[in-house]
């Protein structure tokens, strides 16, 4: 029986490596869609979108269905409510993803995103997405501590587009509304940051109860 159980808390992982990779290519897709104003990387954001939502449903029912069979306690009680968590910062993930690849549509044509660190900031909120799924398919607490740590240069990127755009804007106030635009691309990838901040601190949780 507890060999069953471990095949099945394998499979969890399997599906959760397969939904965060989906989360990364989305997050890829969107921002390059924006940076080389590509109309399919965009449509293949917004396709993945509905793919994340499908496998946070399929987790979420594989989830449910280990609780009321195993009725696991202790550790592997928290490891099963951990995935529960992780699946809804990664299906908003999706979401903002989506959300970055609809206001590309409008701004992928600007100037405006060669003059700001946006690829950067990109590339630090899929490591931490990629990181915080690592430490909870590896157990790796110390990982999972530095996904956390590593939420202040996301930040710090938002904080230094914000001030490049402004710089823009005084410059050429005709560029306003696609530094606008952009700026709120900069947050939903500080949300995105934010989600995979949630992540980690959950797998903290899992492993050293508290």
């Amino acid at each position: 029986m507890r060999d069953s159980y471990i095949k099945q808390l394998q499979q969890m992982h399997t599906e959760l490596i397969r939904m965060g990779a989906y989360c990364e290519e989305s997050i890829n897709c969107a921002v390059k869609g924006l940076l080389y104003d590509d109309a399919g990387l965009r449509e293949r954001a917004f396709y993945l979108e509905d793919t994340i939502n499908l496998k946070q449903r399929e987790i979420e029912g594989f989830c449910v269905k280990l609780l009321l069979r195993e009725q696991p306690v202790a550790s592997d009680l928290r490891q099963i409510t951990t995935a529960q968590k992780m699946i809804i910062d990664m299906e908003r993930i999706g979401d903002q993803a989506r959300d970055i690849a609809e206001i590309s549509t409008f701004t992928a044509a600007s100037s405006v995103k060669s003059d700001i660190h946006i690829a950067d900031m990109a590339s630090s909120a899929i490591k931490m997405l990629t990181d915080s799924v690592d430490s909870f398919v590896r157990a790796d607490l110390d990982k999972a501590r530095q996904v956390v740590d590593y939420d202040d240069i996301v930040d710090e990127l938002f904080d230094k587009i914000k001030s490049e755009l402004i710089d823009i804007i005084m410059a050429d106030p005709g560029k306003g509304g696609d530094c606008l635009d952009l700026l709120m691309i900069a947050k939903y990838l500080e949300r995105i940051g934010d989600h995979a901040e949630n992540i980690a601190e959950s797998v903290v949780y899992w492993i050293s109860g508290q």
